[in-house]
């Protein structure tokens, strides 16, 4: 209760018409342009599908070739989440509206196939630290992803784009919780296979990510819904943190 409450309301004479326009131009949402042959051709059903598949092919053949010269633990779990990867993208929700920034798109596709690049180019390096520590980071971005990825079901892009706002599951603590496994699993590459090669590789995947993070807020930002979602869930990537 406000300490004047028990004041009486001084008179106050109605509001000019011009007043209320400009009073409601400022506190109304921010409008969500769909208009563009661009950006309905991106968000049809059938095109985004066909997208999708395409997006996902070229992780077939480096991971094939890859899994002829290496086999361990982290390549079997790195294989699992590439799969979850590929069956959500190739079932996935067609977006409500899509972003055609360029520059948007140059960090979505640098970050998201970064990823095939170090697994093509990396070398051996070499311990930094205890096993024990790897054995901790790693696991724990593998369970983030699988549990992002499985949060997020057919709300999957590549592309900033807007589906279905998902607040649940890991989304229900961090924004961008798929992201907290990348960097982990970054910081444990980095921790298992040293050199200077490797951590300019590394270095530059959390660079995208970072970036493609603020791409996509952003872009996002500008839907009332998913602005209430970021006031709601403060963090993110890690909480009480970033």
């Amino acid at each position: 209760m406000s300490e004047f409450a028990g004041q009486p309301p001084s008179p106050m004479s109605a509001p000019h018409p011009a007043a209320v326009e400009l009073e409601a131009a400022i506190s109304a949402p921010p409008a969500i342009s769909q208009s563009g042959w661009l950006t309905g051709w991106l968000t049809n059903p059938w095109v985004d599908k066909t997208l999708a598949i395409l997006a996902v092919l070229p992780f077939v053949y480096p991971i094939a070739r890859h899994f002829r010269s290496y086999v361990s633990i982290w390549e079997v779990t790195y294989l699992a989440q590439t799969l979850i990867l590929i069956a959500t993208m190739v079932i996935r929700r067609p977006p409500v509206r899509i972003s055609t920034n360029p520059f948007y798109w140059v960090v979505a596709i640098a970050a998201s196939y970064w990823g095939l690049l170090i697994l093509s180019v990396e070398n051996r390096g070499r311990i930094l630290v205890g096993s024990w520590i790897v054995l901790l980071l790693y696991p724990l971005g593998i369970f983030m992803d699988i549990w992002g990825r499985l949060s997020l079901g057919r709300n999957i892009g590549a592309l900033p784009a807007q589906r279905e706002i998902v607040d649940h599951g890991a989304y229900r603590w961090v924004r961008h919780p798929i992201y907290t496994a990348v960097f982990l699993m970054v910081i444990a590459g980095t921790l298992r296979s040293f050199s200077l090669w490797n951590l300019l590789l590394y270095s530059l995947a959390i660079f995208w990510f970072v970036a493609r993070t603020l791409a996509e807020e952003d872009f996002l930002r500008t839907d009332p819904a998913y602005a209430a979602y970021m006031r709601r869930v403060r963090w993110r990537w890690f909480p009480g943190v970033l």
